[in-house]
């Protein structure tokens, strides 16, 4: 079963990049949502009360920071 994976990033997050990295490697599929290009992510981002990326969903799970082990588990990794 597929999960619906969203990343919120920026360009200068480096910690966004690697989560993007560290998917890219497990073949997981996401959407990005760059804030720092996309002023509507920049606001959905806000709307739900983060003010710093990366913020990553999976399904209705939500991870703010960049943590492997509960991407691992969430994504049954």
């Amino acid at each position: 079963m597929s999960k619906n994976v969203v990343v919120f990033s920026s360009n200068t997050c480096g910690y966004c990049t690697m989560a993007k990295e560290y998917l890219n490697e497990k073949g997981v599929s996401f959407t990005e949502k760059n804030v720092s290009t996309d002023i509507e992510a920049r606001k959905e981002l806000m709307s739900k009360g983060f003010m710093g990326v990366p913020v990553i969903y999976v399904d209705d799970e939500v991870i703010q920071g960049f943590d492997k082990a509960k991407l691992d588990s969430l994504l049954g990794l």
